[in-house]
């Protein structure tokens, strides 16, 4: 399928993700998976560890290719191409293991990544994105200090703020509260919350504190040994018999 829009100054708005299948050697991790993720919206992907939650995030991306399927952004395929090409399409990405540049400042981190996004307009509207995001997260006051000095969580904001900075049409956040302890994850929820006010992007977020992932996410996608076990709106997935065996447990009250 050819690279193109409808117009060279249309924006997606939808994220489709088709049949997509992830074979390494003799492991499927992935099989057959469908979903599509519109703008303005939250999709919650959950499911056990290894069950191919962050080899979908890493297929959407760009990081590797899938064995078959397509993701695309409306009607472009958009798999196939670098992982960089996948931020100037428009998907923004923070990893379950955080990534930054070390050695850089926190704006210096966030100041790359807003000269590469699908939106950038120069380094001077980098530098007011990347001073925009850094004070939506609540880290103007440390724009100058080295990443390596600060904390987790910081550095956790750091990734988000460097994410949001590229103006992505879609963001995937891999288990953006790994690490956080219960009042770190609830301002999680609330800066997240406040982005998805803010500014017109779907999210595409795999977590497992299901206590954050069942009040944010408008729709759950479930996965379990690589294919689709449910998807639906929380209620509708905390309750399905498939999921509670597989996943949730016999308690279904993580609110």
């Amino acid at each position: 399928m050819r690279r193109v829009r409808a117009s060279k100054t249309s924006e997606p708005n939808e994220l489709r993700v088709r049949n997509v299948a992830k074979q390494f050697a003799g492991l499927r991790a992935l099989s057959d998976v469908s979903l599509t993720c519109r703008r303005g919206e939250v999709l919650g992907v959950i499911g056990p560890n290894g069950s191919g939650k962050t080899t979908l995030m890493n297929v959407i991306s760009g990081v590797i290719e899938p064995t078959a399927g397509e993701v695309l952004l409306d009607d472009m395929r958009v798999n196939g191409q670098p992982s960089y090409q996948a931020v100037r399409d428009g998907i923004g990405r923070t990893f379950q293991n955080i990534h930054l540049f070390e050695g850089l400042s926190v704006f210096e981190n966030v100041w790359v990544a807003a000269a590469h996004g699908p939106r950038a307009r120069g380094l001077r509207a980098a530098q007011r994105e990347s001073n925009l995001a850094l004070e939506l997260v609540g880290l103007r006051d440390l724009r100058d200090a080295p990443v390596e000095a600060l904390a987790y969580g910081t550095r956790r904001r750091v990734e988000l703020a460097r994410a949001l900075a590229t103006r992505p049409y879609f963001l995937l956040l891999d288990e953006p509260a790994a690490g956080l302890n219960e009042t770190e994850s609830d301002e999680l929820l609330e800066l997240i919350a406040e982005f998805q006010r803010t500014r017109s992007f779907g999210l595409v977020i795999v977590e497992h504190d299901m206590r954050l992932i069942f009040r944010l996410a408008q729709r759950i996608h479930v996965l379990n040994e690589g294919h689709t076990l449910a998807e639906g709106t929380p209620a509708e997935v905390r309750t399905n018999v498939g999921v509670v065996e597989a996943y949730l447990g016999t308690s279904t009250d993580e609110t």
